[in-house]
């Protein structure tokens, strides 16, 4: 059975747009496209390194997809990552489900993706790495479809962006498998998930007058 493992690199309020570059991904005139380029260092590299170096395939949105295939093919054969990405399968969520794709090795998962992502979880194989495509990721945090979330947390605020939850997360408990701090200030994080969400208290058991009277006035 295939899993299905989100990578993504966010800002400290939840921002994924646009790390790499300016002209990634300005839509909706987001103006801080490179934002993740100047923390990279060594380290930061290494880890990187760490959660690609089991094998995969790759899961994209159709955009996170033209971003890619504009740029992965290209780079240098002695790169670390763009030989790899070249080489294994590219699995496309696109609403044009006759769209031709380009780069060797890539192929859209049709008309009904929810149905053809459980098919390929149930398939032999190495796991589905996503990467960017947050809007690709809503369809799979409301199906209930991730099995592993790696976030690198930058030290920034960006406010206005593409987040990686949005208003759609799938409520759930997250249980922490390992993190890091990185020298940069970055914070690599790993979750699985763990069940329904829990809920406690600390209200007295009796609730105060004013605690009643507070209830009363809620709008």
């Amino acid at each position: 059975m295939r899993k299905i493992v989100v990578g993504a690199f966010i800002s400290l309020d939840g921002v994924m747009q646009s790390p790499g570059g300016p002209e990634e991904d300005p839509i909706g005139g987001f103006r801080f496209g490179g934002w993740f380029a100047p923390l990279v260092d060594e380290k930061t590299g290494e880890v990187i390194g760490q959660m690609l170096a089991n094998p995969f395939d790759l899961l994209l949105g159709r955009k996170t997809y033209d971003i890619f295939a504009a740029h992965w093919p290209y780079v240098d054969k002695n790169d670390p990552i763009g030989p790899v990405f070249d080489r294994i399968t590219k699995y496309v969520a696109t609403r044009d489900a006759g769209r031709k794709l380009s780069w060797r090795n890539s192929e859209t998962l049709g008309t009904d993706v929810v149905a053809a992502l459980k098919q390929l979880k149930q398939s032999d194989g190495p796991d589905l790495l996503t990467q960017g495509s947050s809007d690709f990721l809503k369809t799979l945090f409301a199906e209930g479809l991730v099995d592993e979330v790696n976030v690198f947390i930058a030290p920034l605020i960006l406010g206005k962006g593409k987040r990686l939850f949005g208003d759609s997360g799938q409520p759930g408990n997250l249980k922490l498998v390992s993190s890091q701090v990185l020298p940069s200030g970055i914070i690599y994080a790993k979750y699985v998930p763990d069940g329904e969400v829990k809920t406690g208290s600390f209200e007295f058991e009796t609730p105060t007058a004013a605690e009643l009277e507070r209830r009363k006035n809620l709008t």
